[in-house]
């Protein structure tokens, strides 16, 4: 028998109260915790407190793919700062190689110091409007079912095809509920009889709601909400309210998260955000931690007796800083040191574009009216808008003064595809040209910039590479391979971030002001959110739900 014994501050969820205790642990199981002081504090005397034992966090709606590294080189990062497990969408991987990446995903999972779980993508291809790398019918999520990391179907974006009833789509639904899982949802701005409709399909969370009027709507009809603080889209400092008002209704999230910032922080930072916006202390920790676990079902501990003994040690509540994290009882953060070696990874791929020529981006036609994607800093939202454009020589002509400049998706997947050529403004550049293979939902090449002769070599540094993210200006260019399926790298959180760090800088060198650039730009193909986005086959009007020529007149 392996028995352990820790003392600290324990909170008492249900009285609102912290208490002074010892918590024993055998076998990697909560044998009891016994309350060994007559005092109790509230939270007005959290200055009297001292180390704190508490339940590990949850993070209820992320890509892994968004940081850029594989599970095991995420959970290495994140049980730094508390957490102690994850509920994964990898619809990103799963729309490059299908079931191959999801397995590829989970068996580097299997082998984390975090435990991992994921959900059965729902939206493979996001819609059939784009060219993706696979294609995921609902037999073919059944067997994701039958694996015990898989505890819901992925967050369906695809909400027409719920609306109207579509039978691929109502499939994959019953398919998770006949399993007994929960159904994630995606679906900004949904209001009125087309929300009953959404959630009457049997939706349960959303994670895109950006007012409190929207989250209010969504809760009163059933749904729990996600509030989600990712790289680019951060919605905390509009949703918090809710935390207090919906204790039970509630979760945290990052979504999607770049590695710069899973360097310095993860929840614990809506922590110490909370706590700062006055948020009672027991309902924020509820919802980045017991709420995840009781609605996904999750084989974690919250500190009960029988339970997985996953804990933190923290210093304190205000500020809040984790000092240890214990997952089943072992300390996998402690002293400083993440207490764990990471597994070898076998790069998978699926990438087939040819280089492109700078004719190949060029757009033919007169001087008059065009349509512009407007892209704005921490939205997922985009807005349509037009303006004037000169042609030279029969070629259309972007104005940088403007900042109206050309972007540009590439199919991965074929070689010699023709580009889908628009305009955007919002992403402030005044040279050079960026360019990613992370572009979601499908992960074509997405690129945008001052010109076609840069906009070209950026892509052509992605193809080169098989994959990647660079910036390119005046001959000089940066990039950062990611071999695995165009989407992750095999190095580790301090190396990927470092490098994404130095070349968000070199992105805002060249004049961007968007706190995350490059996650914006990725945005930018996803079609399943308005209004006016781009994809391989052309410039797409959201709210109509069809293709639109990029000329207003």
């Amino acid at each position: 028998m392996n028995k352990k014994q820790y003392s600290g501050w324990f909170a008492d969820f249900e009285r609102q109260e912290f208490y002074f205790g010892l918590l024993t642990v055998v076998d990697g199981k909560v044998s009891g915790i016994e309350e060994t002081a007559a005092k109790r504090f509230t939270w007005n005397d959290r200055d009297k407190l001292g180390q704190l034992i508490l339940p590990g966090l949850v993070d209820s709606h992320v890509h892994i793919e968004s940081s850029m590294l594989m599970p095991s080189r995420f959970a290495n990062q994140a049980v730094r700062f508390g957490t102690v497990a994850t509920v994964s969408d990898p619809h990103e991987i799963a729309n490059v190689l299908g079931l191959d990446g999801i397995r590829l995903m989970i068996n580097d999972a299997e082998k984390a110091c975090l435990k991992i779980y994921f959900t059965a993508p729902s939206c493979v291809p996001a819609t059939s409007l784009e060219t993706a790398g696979a294609i995921l019918e609902a037999e073919d999520l059944k067997q994701l079912f039958s694996e015990n990391r898989v505890v819901a179907l992925g967050e369906m974006m695809n909400y027409p095809g719920v609306i109207f009833a579509d039978a691929g789509v109502l499939a994959k639904i019953n398919l998770a509920k006949s399993f007994g899982k929960t159904v994630d949802g995606h679906a900004p701005g949904l209001s009125g009889t087309q929300l009953d409709t959404y959630l009457g399909a049997g939706i349960d969370t959303d994670h895109e709601c950006s007012t409190l009027d929207e989250a209010e709507e969504k809760i009163a009809g059933g749904m729990k909400v996600l509030i989600r603080e990712g790289s680019s889209a951060r919605n905390f400092e509009q949703l918090y309210p809710l935390i207090d008002k919906y204790p039970d209704k509630i979760m945290l999230c990052c979504d999607d998260y770049h590695p710069d910032d899973l360097v310095t922080a993860h929840l614990d930072r809506l922590i110490r955000r909370g706590v700062k916006s006055g948020i009672n202390f027991f309902n924020l920790y509820r919802a980045a931690s017991l709420n995840p676990v009781s609605h996904y079902n999750l084989k974690n501990g919250i500190l009960k007796p029988g339970d997985p003994a996953d804990f933190i040690i923290a210093e304190g509540v205000d500020p809040f800083q984790v000092t240890a994290t214990y997952i089943d009882g072992i300390p996998v953060f402690q002293n400083g040191k993440v207490e764990f070696d990471l597994p070898a990874i076998a790069p998978m791929n699926n990438f087939q574009a040819s280089p492109v020529k700078v004719s190949d981006l060029e757009v033919k036609g007169e001087t008059g009216s065009y349509k512009v994607i407007r892209a704005w800093d921490g939205e997922l939202l985009t807005g349509s808008e037009t303006a004037q454009l000169i042609a030279s020589e029969g070629i259309v002509q972007s104005d940088v003064k403007r900042d109206i400049l050309k972007i540009v998706v590439l199919n991965r997947y074929i070689q010699s595809a023709k580009p889908a050529l628009a305009w955007i403004s919002g992403f402030g550049l005044k040279m050079g040209a960026m360019a990613s293979s992370i572009a979601h939902d499908s992960h074509n090449i997405i690129a945008v910039g001052t010109s076609d002769f840069e906009i070209a070599e950026a892509i052509n540094q992605i193809i080169l590479h098989q994959g990647g993210i660079s910036v390119t200006c005046e001959g000089e260019s940066k990039t950062l391979p990611l071999p695995v399926a165009g989407l992750m790298s095999t190095g580790t959180a301090a190396e990927v971030g470092t490098k994404y760090a130095e070349l968000t800088e070199f992105a805002r060198n060249l004049g961007s002001e968007l706190q995350a650039p490059f996650m914006a730009l990725s945005f930018m193909a996803l079609l399943v959110i308005p209004h006016l986005k781009i994809g391989d086959l052309g410039l797409f009007d959201c709210d109509k739900f069809q293709f639109t020529p990029i000329s207003a007149d």
